[in-house]
């Protein structure tokens, strides 16, 4: 595997860090999750069973190993110099005082390893004013203007998927990757930072663009929606489906052709594309209209005939009983010493010669120690 023979020595806690952690264990990194000795915050939420097992924690510490000890407690942290010596990456998603105080700042762990990669995952970053602040994804879906742009008019909500965490940690897992590359070419190692803010910020991309060059109002929940023309309509038999009309327009004159509705197209209100934005209520009232009069399959099979983009608004067993997210393999059964198996969501890379491969579930509390501690320095 195209990671193999690296190990990554994982002080992160709840999605950013062990995420990060989880995606270089699929290509076959050595991963060991460093816990408290009575377990983490992360490892228990979500619990899935009476025995306290954290959906949570089970989907992103796949393939990884488990030790336990207290850091702040100096033989611990005798323990953890020995780890960093023999180590390639560490990562860890704690605020700067609290890397620094565990000894796992840069400086100290290049004292220990000069050629070694620290991936530091902070809320705000390292610089300015907020950068000893906690946060979390929901925080900066709020501070990034993405809680702005959703929701209804004047009801703004949260996205459920903590899209900041995991964008955060791909970016990690992207950086420490490029790192690995570098040392391979000069033989030294460095510093990977990201931050939830910054995740948040450049998620902003086209929004934010549009909103530099002051060709439009700031982007909210209404300009995004009219402006990408994402309909989320309910077909005869009571289940939902969303088309997106975008800009091409072969996907207007589609659209069309599937419903029959040739006359919306010679209407002056729905006529361009600007006419469509800014009357953007009545056309979807008209589209409501049409596929209430028929049900869902046969309407996305129209569609699909006229390559429109559209798909069913599926709940959770639709998503996982689609053939297409079978056929890729997205779900993933995996042994488990007390529950017999888990199922966790898989990688979203696949690489044609060094295939992802997840083999184990998530670790039970310190079933690695023995491996990497002599039994004296448990702490």
């Amino acid at each position: 595997m195209i990671l193999s023979g690296v190990r990554v020595i994982d002080f992160g806690r709840y999605i950013a860090g062990p995420y990060a952690g989880a995606l270089l264990g699929d290509f076959g990194a050595e991963v060991i999750r460093v816990e408290k000795r009575d377990g983490s915050e992360d490892r228990y939420l979500l619990p899935v069973s009476d025995t306290g097992d954290g959906a949570l924690f089970m989907q992103m510490n796949r393939n990884k190993r488990s030790i336990t000890l207290d850091p702040m407690h100096e033989t611990g942290r005798a323990i953890v110099r020995r780890l960093v010596a023999t180590a390639d990456v560490v990562v860890a998603n704690l605020p700067p005082p609290t890397l620094a105080a565990m000894g796992l700042d840069y400086a100290s762990l290049c004292a220990i390893k000069p050629d070694i990669i620290l991936a530091a995952i902070s809320a705000y970053g390292t610089e300015g004013p907020y950068k000893d602040r906690v946060g979390f994804d929901g925080v900066f879906q709020a501070m990034s203007g993405s809680i702005y742009m959703t929701g209804n008019e004047g009801e703004p909500y949260r996205c459920m998927t903590n899209f900041v965490d995991y964008g955060t940690a791909l970016s990690c897992a992207y950086g420490v990757a490029l790192a690995l590359l570098e040392r391979e070419r000069t033989g030294r190692g460095q510093l990977v930072e990201t931050s939830l803010i910054e995740s948040s910020i450049a998620f902003l991309a086209e929004n934010a663009a549009n909103y530099f060059e002051g060709t439009g109002p700031p982007p909210s929940r209404a300009t995004r929606t009219h402006l990408a023309q994402v309909f989320a309509l309910v077909a005869g038999d009571g289940k939902p489906f969303v088309i997106h009309l975008s800009s091409p327009p072969k996907f207007w004159a589609g659209l069309l052709a599937a419903t029959g509705r040739a006359d919306l197209g010679s209407d002056e209100r729905f006529a361009t594309r600007p006419a469509r934005v800014k009357n953007y209520d009545a056309l979807e009232a008209e589209l409501s209209a049409v596929f209430a009069t028929g049900d869902r399959a046969t309407w996305l099979a129209a569609l699909r005939a006229n390559d429109v983009p559209c798909g069913p608004l599926n709940d959770f067993r639709e998503v996982f009983d689609d053939p297409q997210v079978v056929q890729l393999g997205l779900k993933h059964a995996l042994p488990h010493p007390k529950r017999g198996t888990v199922s966790v969501v898989g990688s979203p890379v696949r690489l044609s010669d060094t295939p992802v491969v997840i083999a184990t579930a998530a670790p039970e509390l310190g079933a690695d120690t023995a491996t990497y501690v002599p039994p004296k320095e448990h702490r």
